[in-house]
């Protein structure tokens, strides 16, 4: 028999981008906002500087990407003691795509450049091995309707 278990996040958005004249225009107002979440510092958002945003704070497009890069990396991080293999660092460069047209926009892809080091005595072949399970194991990446591609490279510890 199977338990499914609910978890809920809450997440505060303020629209700080009230110049006045509120939407009045297009042009009228700012997109930046603030994102709050209890027992964390606040977070400076705005929209894409394509669509008008300030490029100096997060927009939802880097935090999506964020998002499916530090969920594969936790994940990750769990398979690799499931699989004994000890990480020492782990940094990627992660990167997504999204087509836009007049009717809107979507995300194409996600690929995620994972450079995973381990020790000495641990298994490169089954430290590649755990990008599956973890990529498998992410909620983030099961929820979105667009491929998240791996491309990991290990490399082994001196």
């Amino acid at each position: 028999m199977s338990h499914t278990h609910q978890h809920h996040y809450k997440v505060d958005v303020v629209w700080t981008g009230n110049q006045g004249t509120g939407t009045k225009t297009y042009q009228g107002y700012g997109r930046d906002h603030e994102i709050r979440i209890d027992g964390k510092p606040a977070l400076q958002g705005s929209s894409d500087p394509t669509f008008r945003g300030d490029k100096g704070k997060y927009n939802p497009e880097d935090m999506l990407v964020t998002a499916l890069s530090t969920c594969h990396m936790l994940s990750y991080l769990h398979q690799a003691v499931l699989a004994g293999v000890v990480v020492t660092a782990y940094t990627d460069s992660a990167e997504g795509s999204m087509e836009t047209d007049v009717h809107g926009g979507h995300f194409i892809e996600v690929v995620l450049h994972p450079v995973v080091t381990i020790t000495a005595d641990s298994d490169p072949a089954k430290a590649e091995a755990a990008h599956d399970p973890a990529h498998h194991g992410c909620f983030i990446a099961n929820s979105v309707n667009f491929p998240v591609r791996v491309v990991p490279r290990i490399v082994v510890g001196s």
